[in-house]
């Protein structure tokens, strides 16, 4: 499975393999390096559209809480809006997901899983939908019919249930308790169940008495990240949905290691194989439009058919994890970005690719091969 899982992702691979060998000796220790760029008339505009006057009052409009730029290993950008610093973890919310992703990673190089397994196998309380495979919950493909609406059906959300009624208290149960609206595997439905049932499911891979550290001790510790928190629910579960805080400066770590293709100063911590995987475009269907081309757990600006995504002024190769509110993780190999922007946007005021468009401007670079 693993080799064939490689050369398919070798041979679908979206470019970020040799853009990831460039300028690649800068690594962060305890702290990043820094270089900061000089002030641009592009810079000011880039800092007029995230961080415009807030309106408390109100809540509306772009409310940034943080802008991180790192380029080839170097911090050259960092701004932040009150009570937010550099030393703040940040709720991410559904960035989440692709922080477990990464933890899973680490777990599938350890040999602890396949994609092809049935969550069954280490879930056993999904016994009732033993055909879906870890890959189908990767790509929110579980085929359970789970409605992930927040403010504007809140009556009807399984994902309010989950968090924050009936469900809250073991999530991944609540969602195994759902029914079947697609055989697995064939429909994307973005569903924060399908991540917590991942969540779940690296208990019993890892054992009862490791899971608590497990994040810690696989993904944080080595890349270097000290200020992560992650709530649990009450079965003892990591809200892999929705609940990690980490800081802007120690999120960009996980970009840095996913732009680097699983790499960390020397030691192949995520396994190539992983990372191909989860930058290649779900086959499924019913991807209804341009904003939503999933991969394994993080979000692509290039479909399965090659056709350019969501974010028309980024390279086809950027990809993000994305989060509630306007939390955000963007990674761009060929132009050896990595940019974390935190906010509290409480409306459609704020545009992934209108901050692309201007961070790009700003910080030009060499383009990467």
């Amino acid at each position: 499975m693993r080799d064939r899982l490689l050369r398919f992702c070798l041979a679908c691979s979206i470019g970020i393999s040799a853009a990831s060998t460039f300028a690649a000796d800068t690594w962060p220790g305890t702290d990043w390096a820094s270089a900061p760029v000089a002030a641009t008339p592009a810079i000011k505009a880039l800092e007029d559209y995230a961080f415009p006057p807030r309106d408390d009052n109100s809540r509306k409009g772009i409310r940034s809480d943080a802008l991180l730029v790192i380029r080839d290993g170097q911090i050259i950008y960092e701004h932040y809006a009150a009570p937010t610093t550099a030393q703040t973890p940040h709720l991410t919310w559904s960035i989440s997901k692709s922080i477990m992703a990464t933890v899973l990673g680490v777990a599938f190089g350890e040999k602890r899983f396949e994609l092809l397994d049935s969550v069954a196998k280490f879930y056993p309380t999904m016994a009732s939908h033993a055909d879906i495979r870890f890959e189908d919950l990767m790509h929110w493909a579980s085929g359970l019919d789970w409605q992930e609406d927040y403010e504007y059906a809140p009556l009807n959300s399984s994902v309010v249930a989950m968090l924050y009624t009936r469900g809250h208290d073991d999530m991944a149960r609540f969602t195994a308790g759902h029914g079947v609206f697609a055989k697995p595997g064939t429909v994307f439905r973005y569903s924060s169940g399908d991540s917590n049932l991942l969540a779940a499911s690296l208990k019993k891979m890892v054992g009862e008495q490791a899971y608590g550290d497990y994040p810690w001790t696989a993904l944080f510790e080595p890349l270097g990240i000290r200020s992560a928190v992650w709530e649990r629910d009450a079965s003892g579960t990591f809200v892999g949905s929705s609940y990690a805080y980490m800081t802007a400066r120690d999120l960009a770590r996980i970009g840095l290691l996913m732009q680097r293709t699983g790499q960390w100063q020397g030691r192949q911590l995520v396994p190539k194989s992983w990372i191909y995987f989860n930058l290649t475009p779900f086959a499924g269907r019913e991807i209804k439009s341009a904003e939503e081309i999933p991969g394994g757990q993080w979000w692509l600006n290039k479909s399965q058919d090659g056709s350019r995504g969501p974010w028309p002024s980024a390279p086809a190769d950027t990809f993000a994890a994305l989060g509630h509110w306007g939390q955000a993780l963007y990674v761009i190999p060929s132009a050896g970005l990595v940019i974390v922007r935190y906010g509290d946007d409480r409306d459609a005021s704020f545009a992934h690719d209108r901050l692309l468009q201007l961070a790009l401007a700003a910080f030009p670079g060499e383009a990467r091969p």
